[in-house]
């Protein structure tokens, strides 16, 4: 019912069926049941006492009402500053984020109406009245009555009949094959209580210990963090990879080709290579991308066979560089394709004003870098240009002849490269039709230097008449940033994480003497990295503060809520040692997974909290609503933390494409409700016994009417 008006609410809000809302879907699965859950063990607690059917669904359902929807409520509430974070942290997890909202505003809506209208159906049965009909008078209204008792009473009878068969078989058989089952969890469960009882008794006792114990386990897990790893996102394995190539500036296509053939059959020879697709050359240097212009320039596209891993992709690109250093003045970059626009792992800024100075620099930087093994593919943008012919102009000169420079530049460059005048239609195409001088014009310098840049008028001038042309090998591309020059030093990573590679970055630029007036900075996905944690700390911090207002309006208190938040510092233990030991990487996907958490770890002590309150209100003494409350609510706290581990184990484990970007966040999820859970039965009495001094009037059914 919950995932039905999920899909409705998404169809409302736009939201398609993609990979980040289908994972919201999935992640919110395992929560769906966790409200219904404490509702329906609530009302089953209160029928065990011998209460009516009618009566328990109303009072265990209004019982925990409150407490179910703060606890709804704290998980919405870490989700909502997600849909406001900025960067490809906001860009990936916005759908996910409404999704899983969606889903708990649906759980919750039939937690507290349909769980408890369901529950209260049973007992004995009111014997059916049978009905004072009139019996029809004519032949036509008899038959019309046997129709009518044929469509809307036989055939539903039987239909339902035949469900209720069915159905009943289908129990019989369930509970036949999930008897032994039941029975394990009976057995374990009631192991389980007794433990804990005794657990809690000692831990109530010796809260010093306890505490401290707690604390070193946080400060333990804090010291793990920089052995973890740091990357803006996962890398996601496809099964194909590209590499571009340069050969030196000035080689003839067929030169590219043939290198580019060679580097292909080498390719083809390796294991698991499925497909490849060369191109050699394109465009040229006048309308064409920089880096991807001339004859000189080459890319080759990689396919591996299905059910590559990772690491056989790797594998196959260390293979290729291996072949691809055998080629004299061959530059090389090796790509994969990426669902998201990212900019190289690690890029240098260098800028100045000088193109030489800087080309100086970023060569340096260059061959710094080249010399540790970490980086892999290091390139200067700052590379020697294709030949090119270029035009100096003596500005007096043509001020005195009466020509603007510009105006004379336009039309050198639309005798050499052309003007499209018109368009030709043939069929369905538009062809361009250019117009330009006649390549015997403008097939030499000599011949350049002779065109006329003044065509209107009595006195034709060459351009040697105003200006130098020669032959000199240009910059390759003049980047800006913020209206600077500057030269971009680009490396993919051989091994490490992004962290590491940034500190190795300054180490290298430390090391690094720039020329006078030239500055560099790392820029590159460490500072995408940057900006999205930055945007994502701010969106934990906010969630943790909406947290604390949904409990504090709930309890009515200030401490509660504050006893309560320590659960989250316990859920970073859990989730900590989980990417330890799973060896994944903090990413985005990570923070999304610990914002996720803040809001999932509460539920559990907002519940226990709940109940120690009631009981205390009705007369019951502190120590002893503690231990009796710890007890009540141990099973529907370990029935929803397995729910919604079960429900993220899919995610954790990995299946299917782009399992790489699910992952993280499934680990650090189960890892931390998994020790949270553990640690929130103890610490949190103990907490809520150091802390809570209140004194609360007792209140009787008599008081209350």
């Amino acid at each position: 019912v919950s995932i039905i008006a999920t899909f409705n609410l998404m169809y409302g809000n736009d939201i398609s069926l993609n990979i980040m809302s289908l994972g919201g879907i999935a992640l919110g699965i395992g929560m769906l049941v966790d409200n219904s859950i404490v509702v329906l063990e609530n009302i089953a607690r209160h029928r065990e006492m011998g209460k009516g059917i009618v009566e328990s669904a109303r009072e265990g359902a209004g019982e925990v009402g409150m407490a179910v929807i703060a606890s709804t409520l704290t998980t919405i509430a870490v989700f909502f500053p997600l849909v406001f974070v900025q960067g490809i942290a906001g860009q990936l997890f916005r759908d996910q984020a409404l999704t899983v909202t969606f889903s708990l505003l649906a759980s919750l809506i039939v937690a507290i109406t349909l769980i408890p209208m369901l529950s209260s159906i049973g007992g004995k049965k009111s014997e059916a009245q049978p009905l004072d009909l009139k019996e029809p008078k004519t032949k036509a209204g008899r038959g019309l009555r046997a129709v009518r008792m044929f469509l809307f009473y036989t055939i539903p009878t039987l239909i339902t009949r035949g469900l209720r068969f069915l159905f009943r078989w289908i129990g019989k058989i369930t509970k036949a094959l999930f008897s032994p089952f039941v029975w394990v969890f009976d057995k374990s469960y009631q192991a389980i209580e007794k433990m804990y009882s005794g657990m809690l008794r000692w831990s109530l006792n010796n809260r010093f210990i306890v505490l401290t114990t707690a604390l070193l386990m946080f400060a333990g897990s804090i010291a793990l963090v920089p052995q973890i790893g740091i990357e803006l996102i996962p890398q996601l394995s496809q099964g194909e990879f590209a590499v571009e190539f340069k050969l030196p500036p000035g080689t003839p296509i067929e030169e590219t080709d043939k290198a580019l053939r060679s580097v292909q059959n080498n390719s083809k020879s390796l294991q698991n290579v499925q497909t490849t697709f060369a191109v050699a050359g394109t465009g040229n240097q006048m309308d064409a991308n920089p880096e991807q212009g001339g004859e000189n320039w080459g890319e080759l596209s990689v396919t591996l066979a299905s059910g590559s891993s990772s690491l056989e992709e790797e594998r196959a690109m260390d293979q290729m560089r291996s072949s691809l250093q055998q080629v004299p003045g061959l530059q090389y970059k090796f790509s994969r394709p990426s669902l998201f626009s990212f900019k190289t792992p690690v890029e240098i800024e260098i800028s100045g004003f000088d193109l030489d100075k800087l080309k100086l620099a970023g060569d340096a930087v260059a061959r710094k870098l080249s010399e540790n093994n970490r980086f892999a593919d290091v390139k200067s943008t700052m590379e020697n240009g294709s030949p090119e012919i270029q035009i100096l102009f003596d500005r007096d000169r043509a001020a005195a002849l009466g020509l603007q420079v510009h105006e004379v530049a336009d039309r050198i460059v639309s005798n050499v490269r052309g003007d499209v005048a018109t368009r030709y239609s043939w069929r369905d195409r538009k062809i361009d039709v250019l117009v330009r001088a006649r390549e015997t014009d403008r097939a030499s310098i000599d011949e350049i230097q002779r065109l006329i840049v003044n065509p209107n008028s009595e006195r034709p001038i060459p351009l040697s008449a105003i200006a130098d042309v020669q032959i000199a090998n240009g910059p390759g591309e003049i980047r800006r940033v913020a209206q600077q020059r500057v030269a971009i030093v680009s490396a993919n990573l051989n091994y490490g994480d992004l962290g590491e590679a940034a500190e190795d970055v300054n180490v290298a630029l430390s090391e690094v003497t720039l020329p006078t007036g030239i500055f560099a900075e790392i820029g590159g996905q460490n500072e995408e990295m940057s900006e999205s944690f930055q945007s994502l700390i701010f969106a934990l911090s906010l969630a943790v503060f909406l947290v604390y207002l949904v409990m504090a309006s709930q309890f009515e208190s200030l401490l509660h809520p504050f006893i309560i938040l320590f659960t989250i510092p316990l859920a970073l233990v859990g989730a900590i040692l989980a990417l330890y030991i799973t060896s994944t990487t903090i990413s985005v996907v990570v923070f999304i997974g610990l914002i996720l958490l803040a809001g999932i770890v509460v539920n559990n002590a907002i519940v226990l909290i709940d109940l120690i309150n009631q009981m205390r209100m009705k007369g019951t003494e502190k120590l002893e609503a503690i231990k009796e409350g710890g007890k009540s609510r141990l099973r529907p706290i370990l029935m929803t933390t397995m729910t919604t581990t079960l429900g993220l184990l899919p995610l954790a484990i990995g299946f299917g494409d782009g399992a790489e970007l699910r992952a993280p966040m499934g680990i650090t999820v189960i890892g931390g409700l998994l020790f949270s859970t553990l640690l929130t039965l103890v610490v949190i009495p103990v907490m809520y016994d150091l802390l809570d001094r209140k004194n609360y009037t007792v209140t009787t059914e008599t008081e209350t009417a």
